[in-house]
């Protein structure tokens, strides 16, 4: 696999659409699914920097969550537009950080804001160094 010689994009915004799977009988999202969004906000910050996890862990970097926090400030509903923003907030020889805002588009709601951090082990889960690349540019 090529990686890229930098990450270059430290904050990404992407658009969530509750699903009906995803909410209690009132239609409010479940608490359960914010750590699913954020996963999601990871991932495709990943990708706008030419990066997958499965490549990372065909190279033998896997990120395992280390910690992470949910601040629920209002509901978020099924089937309403969302806006999730993923920052890459820092990262060390061994954890990446990132934090989280999930709004209500138009209006600018806070609806939820997190953190986590994200630990670098090998596939034997013993800690590992950060690739070089992930580091920004």
């Amino acid at each position: 696999m090529i990686f890229p010689e930098k990450t270059t994009i430290q904050s990404h915004t992407i658009i969530i659409i509750p699903r009906y799977c995803e909410t209690d009988q009132a239609g409010v999202v479940h608490h359960s699914v914010f750590p699913i969004y954020f996963e999601l906000g990871r991932t495709e910050l990943l990708r706008v920097n030419g990066l997958a996890y499965k490549d990372l862990e065909k190279e033998g970097f896997f990120m395992v969550v280390a910690e992470l926090l949910v601040k629920y400030r209002r509901p978020a509903y099924y089937d309403e537009k969302l806006e999730l923003t993923t920052e890459c907030s820092r990262i060390t020889a061994a954890r990446i950080e990132h934090s989280y805002k999930l709004i209500r588009p138009g209006i600018g709601l806070l609806l939820a804001e997190g953190s986590s951090i994200l630990a670098c082990v090998d596939d034997k889960g013993k800690p590992k160094r950060v690739p070089e690349f992930m580091y920004p540019g």
